[in-house]
């Protein structure tokens, strides 16, 4: 006997809007995301039969588990064991010739299982998971149906992961949520449809609830993230308590004032973005108006080579391309084109042939090793300058506005799940892992060779 469904007011509305929109299910933890993508197959599945072929997505096998429960659930109820489903294949086929197959991206060799074939709904799940749009655009490619059918893309997410700036980004600051926008990338009209827990009576909200605040108790942001679907806090990032555009963003400066020590710090990359800051220590003195006490870093300017609307893919530059643009960059500011890099850039790679940081020497740019030891102290030594700026007793760290690159990325970077104290690497971290560097710098620098003023 079919049992009747039941659906929460998130769930209700999200199967109300049209099928000629494509949604971004963007709320926080336990709103009811997943079951609203089963039920979008389950109706779509309905409507169009065998012309339905339907893909969900998720960055990795092991994350298929949760889902494939959910349709054992849903499917059951509707059609009993009518709808086969086979496990080696992650593919269920319903009894009106409509498929699903549940399947995993995570790279673009994962992309060839996909290339070439069809589907007329597309489902992405924990889309924060990915660091960057890039395979999810390359994906869409394989949405094509019969002539009145109407495809469409469903991206479901909470705030706070490693994808959080280019999918708030792309759907939620477009327009008011259940509101159709054009997203200009995928040509198409979107709708932001955001829930939270406390909208899904399914669940125990005042036990999950508790789970949340007990999984992250140092870090208000990301629980606010979670518990109110918010995109606009600061994402639970990893620099939340520590960074404050208020306190660590400066004006442009015109040139670096004499007594200043001024250096480099760079992260290597080329398929990567790579990224180099122009760092300045200060003796103790005032510019503009503001005062730095002694110590602190002023970062000035910067070199970051990404394409445009992905932070997270560099643009192929090699080193001697690399290194004729910094040494612009130095000439601009009047310093040496001198500094620290990535400890990484110091390895040979056999054979007789030289490092990277060779490689830029013989250009013309001297890069020592940053020294940067475990990771833990690099980033601890970075918040703690962040955290004291504006102190007018304590050296702190501040960014020119004209920083771009920077203030796009830093920011929002995310926790490591499953390491809360360390940063998720997984996101577009090539300019804080330059800063780490030369934070680092002067640190080892004040103490093997203190300044002389």
């Amino acid at each position: 006997m079919i049992q009747t469904l039941e659906l929460n007011e998130f769930q209700q509305a999200a199967m109300a809007v049209p099928e000629e929109l494509d949604l971004f299910l963007g709320g926080g933890r336990g709103g009811g995301k997943s079951y609203a993508l089963a039920l979008l197959c389950l109706r779509h599945a309905e409507q169009y039969g065998s012309d339905a072929r339907m893909l969900y997505i998720r960055r990795t096998y092991k994350g298929l588990a949760d889902f494939e429960l959910v349709c054992r659930d849903l499917f059951g109820k509707v059609y009993g064991t009518a709808a086969r489903y086979n496990a080696a294949e992650h593919v269920w086929r319903f009894p009106n010739g409509a498929y699903l197959e549940l399947g995993q991206l995570e790279s673009h060799a994962d992309y060839a299982k996909y290339q070439g074939r069809s589907f007329t709904m597309l489902q992405v799940d924990e889309a924060g998971q990915f660091p960057d749009p890039g395979l999810l655009d390359v994906l869409r490619s394989n949405l094509r149906g019969p002539k009145g059918l109407p495809i469409r893309m469903t991206v479901a997410a909470n705030p706070g992961g490693a994808g959080h700036h280019w999918l708030a980004q792309r759907y939620v600051f477009r327009a008011a949520p259940w509101s159709a926008f054009n997203e200009p990338k995928s040509k198409r009209e979107w709708v932001y449809a955001p829930s939270t827990f406390a909208g899904n009576h399914f669940i125990d909200r005042e036990q999950y609830a508790d789970q949340l605040e007990s999984a992250c108790p140092d870090d208000p942001e990301l629980l606010k993230a979670w518990t109110d679907g918010d995109w606009a806090v600061n994402r639970g990032a990893y620099f939340a308590g520590c960074l404050d555009e208020n306190r660590n963003a400066v004006e442009p400066w015109d040139e670096i004032p004499e007594g200043w020590d001024a250096y480099l710090a760079h992260d290597f990359g080329s398929a990567a973005p790579s990224a180099t800051y122009v760092f300045a220590q200060s003796p103790g003195d005032e510019v503009g108006g503001v005062f730095y006490p002694r110590n602190s870093l002023v970062i000035v300017d910067e070199l970051a080579t990404y394409k445009a609307g992905n932070h997270n893919l560099g643009l192929g530059w090699t080193v001697p391309v690399l290194a004729d643009a910094i040494k612009a960059m130095c000439k601009r500011w009047s310093i040496r084109p001198a500094g620290v890099a990535d400890d990484a850039c110091f390895a040979r790679t056999g054979h007789g042939a030289g490092s990277i940081a060779d490689e830029f020497r013989q250009a013309g740019v001297a890069f020592h090793p940053a020294r940067k030891a475990d990771r833990m102290s690099g980033w601890n030594r970075m918040r703690r300058l962040l955290a004291a700026a504006g102190d007018p007793d304590r050296a702190g760290l501040y960014v020119a506005r004209t920083c771009t690159y920077f203030w796009a990325t830093v920011p929002y970077l995310p926790r490591d799940p499953k390491r809360i104290e360390d940063m998720d690497s997984t996101g577009p971290d090539h300019g804080a892992d330059a800063v780490r560097y030369g934070c680092l710098r002067q640190s080892w620098h004040a103490e093997v060779r203190p300044l002389h003023l």
